[in-house]
Formats: structure tokens, sequence, C-alpha cells
């Protein structure tokens, strides 16, 4: 045991590889900041000058806007001036203004009353129309998605709708109740496989009933007997693959309500000897819509689909907690440094016409853009890639007509630590982003794409103690093969990578107010620079309260300060202090080119307890970070370097915050500590510090 702890607190040996840099980046574009929706009525204040100069003060650099209404399901009126399609009854199909009037300040979110998913990436209050036992409401598919806008057969496009049982029951039948414009032909397919069908659909195969093949010539409800003896299924696929291309309940002065699909209710279970159908569906309208707060999933059966039309009525707009900051605030507000920024288009939900309009908007307004990105999410939406490319050629194809020069690119996965698998196409593959770049290449349209874009929420807000160390200890290789695994799904090397949005967890953080927040944050950061990823965002910026989870018992959230319930800012968390050390100790503030170079260390890259990050800044100066994840001090060794010229520190020893309480101030909080060193090439790293050297 003796032995054991003297090698584990032996001298550690850092080399620079000096020869050749292994990334060049400029600080204030590679290291910026994501913002999203607002409370209502809390833009202008959170856009304010007293409020952007708290933002600013952190160093980050270029910003990404977010999109929580893609998330929700819902069409994002970006400028709430626009007209619908069926202007006279103020619903239908909608663009937003692109004429120049009064600075937008708030934006808002749609419902969409042909919605089909239970479920949601956002508040997950809203329900499927499939189930909600409404016979005045049904699900439609994107007609976007449909051969009138592919110019491909429906069969090129299938659309589904899965259904959930929640656990495996006995099934032998069907009924579907359909609307216009209904399936001609459709599958009617269940489940085989160890995983989810939904979260994990690389592992597993759709197998189609006995009786699952149909031919459809008329809406009303189809009752189907798919087998004779009852098979043992948890989830029901419909795919649809040929449309009847009736109208709609809408009418047919536009031809969007007359393509794709549209179901009214599902009915599936066991039907006995007497033509009884034991229905397992559970229909529920949960009392609830986005301006609720109740999970539908509590109470219908879950169901899953395609994609939704983005068809909906001024009486939609959502009026809690999801203002979306309006493009012009945003722009003006000081908050981008002066530098292009990264905006986002409604795609999933919405029409090329109103993405297009936003661009135009854009550029009469004289807004500096580095990039458009495309949706968000959509792998949250579970599209498969195909659609999710398609939908992205035709946006595409609606904005380069406004400005051929816009950078596009997507396809803004939500986060995950593997390759994201979808469900196994006739080739059997189940690579999302391989099959989306061979659609884009087979279509000789790779050349859309600019950029590619993911998120990144690789861990659990709840981890604590042993799991918490173990997520610190993985987080630099972990990104570092998220960058490889795309590139080894096909990525050409000229597209660069950028990671829009991040933060230790998705479901309700306290890290970043606490000092392992910092510890992930920075290690994170370098590394995904240092491994070719071009541009970090860190959500985020507005500066909103404190959240507290039930299920951690804790207080949190994703910002850089602890601000209480009546916005007052009580003091600046410790990720504040890891972009600080990230942007103005690390890397010369600004916008000039510095150099990355490979660093290695005498404990490897197996989940070191220390890592290290070199950079040759602005005008020669090198300069060392230091990621010590030990509960200890550990010494380390700078080979070939001179001696140390500046020496700058934050970890536990400078700031400590419990989460536990929301009135609780950080004890000690002594910010960036800073000291010089004695001659030599011996250091002393703190425990569970981020640490830079300047030579």
């Amino acid at each position: 045991m003796i032995h054991a702890i003297a090698a584990l607190l032996a001298l550690v040996t850092v080399r620079v590889d000096t020869s050749r840099p292994i990334a060049v980046i400029r600080p204030d574009r590679a290291i910026g900041s994501a913002i999203d929706s607002d409370p209502p009525g809390r833009v202008p204040f959170l856009y304010s000058p007293p409020r952007v100069k708290q933002m600013l003060a952190s160093g980050l650099g270029s910003v990404s806007y977010r999109l929580y209404t893609e998330l929700s399901i819902q069409d994002w009126h970006w400028n709430p001036s626009g007209t619908f399609s069926d202007a006279a009854r103020q619903q239908g199909y909608w663009t937003s203004s692109a004429a120049l009037g009064a600075p937008i300040v708030d934006s808002y979110g749609y419902i969409l009353p042909h919605r089909g998913d239970t479920r949601d990436q956002g508040d997950d209050n809203g329900y499927s129309r499939i189930d909600d036992g409404d016979s005045g409401t049904y699900w439609k598919s994107n007609p976007y998605l449909s051969s009138r806008y592919t110019h491909e057969p429906d069969s090129a496009h299938p659309q589904w709708v899965v259904v959930d049982l929640g656990s495996v029951k006995s099934v032998n039948a069907i009924a579907i109740d359909w609307m216009n414009p209904y399936a001609t032909r459709y599958r009617v397919e269940y489940w085989e496989g160890a995983g989810d069908a939904i979260l994990d659909a690389g592992n597993g195969r759709w197998i189609r009933f006995p009786n699952g093949e149909v031919r459809n010539e008329h809406p009303g409800t189809v009752l189907t007997r798919l087998s004779g003896a009852p098979l043992r299924a948890r989830w029901v696929r419909i795919l649809m693959s040929a449309s009847s291309n009736t109208c709609d309940t809408h009418g047919s002065s536009d031809p969007r309500n007359c393509v794709g699909y549209a179901i009214q209710d599902v009915a599936l279970g066991e039907r006995d000897g007497s033509g009884k159908l034991r229905d397992y569906v559970v229909r529920s309208k949960c009392g609830g819509d986005p301006q609720s707060t109740e999970r539908c999933s509590n109470h219908q059966t879950e169901m899953w689909t395609s994609s939704d039309d983005p068809w909906h009525t001024a009486a939609g707009r959502v009026k809690q907690n999801q203002d979306q900051p309006g493009l012009d605030i945003v722009s003006t507000s000081g908050i981008t440094r002066g530098l292009p920024m990264m905006y986002a288009v409604p795609l999933y939900y919405s029409t090329p016409e109103n993405a297009a309009a936003m661009v135009r908007y854009l550029e009469a307004r004289h807004y500096p853009i580095s990039y458009i990105e495309m949706g968000e999410e959509v792998d949250g939406q579970y599209a498969v890639p195909e659609d999710y490319a398609e939908l992205y050629l035709q946006f595409a194809a609606a904005i380069h007509r406004i400005d051929p020069r816009v950078k596009l690119g997507g396809p803004v996965f939500e986060g995950f630590n593997t390759d994201l698998a979808a469900w196994r196409d006739a080739q059997g593959r189940t690579s999302w982003m391989t099959r989306f770049l061979d659609y884009l290449k087979s279509r000789g349209r790779l050349g859309d794409l600019a950029f590619m874009s993911f998120e990144h929420y690789p861990f659990h807000a709840c981890d604590e103690g042993d799991q918490l160390q173990d997520d610190l200890l993985r987080e630099a290789q972990l990104i570092r093969n998220m960058a490889e695994i795309f590139r080894s799904d096909g990525l050409p090397d000229g597209v660069p990578m950028f990671v829009t949005e991040s933060n230790f967890a998705a479901d309700g953080p306290s890290e970043p107010q606490r000092v392992e927040g910092t510890l992930w944050m920075t290690d994170y950061i370098a590394s995904a620079l240092s491994s070719g990823i071009a541009g970090i965002n860190y959500y985020q910026y507005e500066t909103e309260p404190l959240n507290y989870n039930k299920r951690c018992e804790r207080w949190g959230n994703y910002t850089m300060f602890l601000t209480d319930q009546n916005y007052r800012i009580r003091a600046r968390a410790a990720s504040f202090y890891g972009a600080q050390m990230l942007t103005q100790q690390w890397l010369k503030p600004g916008d000039t080119a510095q150099a990355l170079y490979r660093v290695t260390t005498s404990l490897g890259e197996n989940r070191p307890l220390i890592t290290a990050y070199a950079a040759k800044r602005a005008g020669g100066s090198w300069s060392l970070l230091f990621v010590n994840k030990d509960f200890r001090a550990r010494r380390i060794h700078v080979e070939r370097f001179g001696p140390a010229k500046s020496y700058a520190t934050f970890g536990e020893q400078q700031y400590m915050w419990s989460s536990r309480d929301a009135s609780e101030l950080p004890a000690p909080n002594l910010g960036i500590a800073h000291s010089s060193l004695r001659a030599g090439n011996d250091y002393l790293l703190p425990p569970r510090s981020v640490s830079v050297i300047g030579f």
C-alpha cells in the first residue's frame, strides 16, 4: 500500500511536442457561449448593458443561438410579424416578415395541432393527437417529405408511427382510424431486439407481422388481424409508403394540405375468437398543453412519429417560459463582441420560406453571420437521417436563393457519447451520420454542408462521489473519441466541427456552480480544441435564477452565476472562473491566431488524474494548462522549457459551494490566484484545480 501511494504521488513528467501545431485557433471565435429561450418578459432585462457586462467578463467570445422551439415540437415565429398561408383565418403555414420594422425583442413558439409525439426534448408537456381521445384531432406528417416536394416516390421517405405499449404484450390486431390524406399502402411491424426501439435503434430490427402488409382504399377505420396466434411485442410500427394525396380538413386551397399521411386514432392489442379487440392503448390529453407543466407520458400510451405537419394557428402561441430572445436585441446587445454570430433557422417544424426570410432579414440588418445551423437536435426528435437530409437540402436551396454564400451546417445532434445509431436501412447500415452524408453525396449536394455541429452533455446531474470522479477522468478521451467518430463516419477533413451547445449534464446540473464543473469544463474545451474541433459554445450565457433538482436534492443551473429568484447576481460561479482560465490565462484574449501543441505526460492517456494542454500564444509566448483532478496536490516536471514567468490557479482552495442551499454563498470565494514561481522546471499543482503556467 505504501509503495502504491508513493507511485501515485511520484513526480509527473510533462513533454510538449513543439515540432508542429495540432490546431490553430482564434480564441474569441473558438471558445464562446450559447443563448436559448428565456422566461417571459425577461428578455430586455437579461440583455441590458449591466447584464451583458457581467456575461462578457467571463471572456467567452462568439455566440450560438439555440432553438428551444425545435426541442418542444413548435414552429418558431422568429419575427412576430408575418403571414399565415390562410391569412383570412389566421392559420396554416407561417412565414415571418423579412421587412425591417421595429427591433425584434421577443419571439415565440407555436403549438402544432397535428403533433404526433407524446414526448419531446423541451418541457415535455405536450401530447400526441393520435391517442388524445379527441375525435376532432389528428396527426399529420410533414408535407415536405412527400413526393410533391422530394420529387421522389413516397416510398423513398416512408413515414411512420411507433406505438410503445410500455411492456411486452400479446398482439395480433390493429385498428387505424385514417383521416385524409390516408396511406394506400402500409406495413405493420414489431420490434425484435435487446434494446429499446427508440433509444437503442441500432440494436434490433423491425419484423413484419404475418398479415402486416396492407393496401387501403379509403379513409376511416381499418381493422387488420395481424397474425393468427398473438405475438409478443412492446413496440409496433406503422410504416407508410404511399399516400392517397387527398386533402385534409383544411381544404384544397393549399397543396400542403393534400399530401402526406393523417391518423386520427390507433387501437392495438389482442383480438379474441368473437372478433372483439382488447385495446391496450390509453388515451388522454393529459389535461395539458405547452401552457401546462404536466408530463403527458404519465397519462397516454407513448406515440413516436417520423415527422409533424407545421400547420398551426395564431391561437397556439406558447406563453409560459419559452420566449425566444429577439434577433435584434441579441445582435445589438454587445454579447457578440462584434464578431459574426452563429444563428439557427427553424427546420423540422417550419417551412423553407420561413427560414429563408430569416436570412434575408439578418442580411438586411447587416448583422455579421458566421454560420447558419439547420434546426436543432433532430436526433432528439428521432428523425431518420434520410428525412432530415431531404429537409436540409430543401431549406438549403431556399436559403441559397437568397444568398449562395451563406454557410450552412448541422445536424446539431443533441449530445451522446458514441456514434449515433438509426434503424437499419436496406444495406444494414445503422450510422446516422454516415447515411446523412451519403444522402447529400448521392444528390451532388455535399457542398451544402459547410460545417458539422453537435451538442455535448455527456453525464448526469446527480453523479457524485466515485461516479463523478470517473466522469472527470473520462472526459478528455471522450471528446477526442467523438471527433474521431465523425471523421470515420465520412465527414470530410475540410468540413469543420463545432460543439454549438454544451454543459456537464442535460438533466438539471449544479456542476457549473461547483469546482467539479470547472475541472470538467476546462478539460473538455481544451481537449476538444486540441482534437481538431473548430469551436465550442458553452451553455448558457443568460444570468437566470438557480433551480432546485428534486432528484439530486441540489440547487444549480447552467449559468456561470449564482442568481436568486429576483434575478439578483449574488456571486460568480466556479464555471465563470473556469472560462477566464481558458480565455484570459491559457490563451491570449482576442481574435488573433494562436497554435495548440500536443502534450504527453508520464501518467499516459488512460483516465489520467492530470491532463495538460499547450498553447503558443499570439506574440510567441508559451502557456501550459493543467487540470489536476486528484484530491491531493501533485508535483510536475516540465521538460525543455525555461523558468516560468507566470502562474495562475483556480480550485477548491479558492472556491467552494455545496449546492445544497440556494441562499448559500461560496466560501471561500477568492477568484483566480496569481503568484510568482521560483526558477526551475518543477511545479506544484494544488488539489482539484486548474492551473496555467506561462513561459
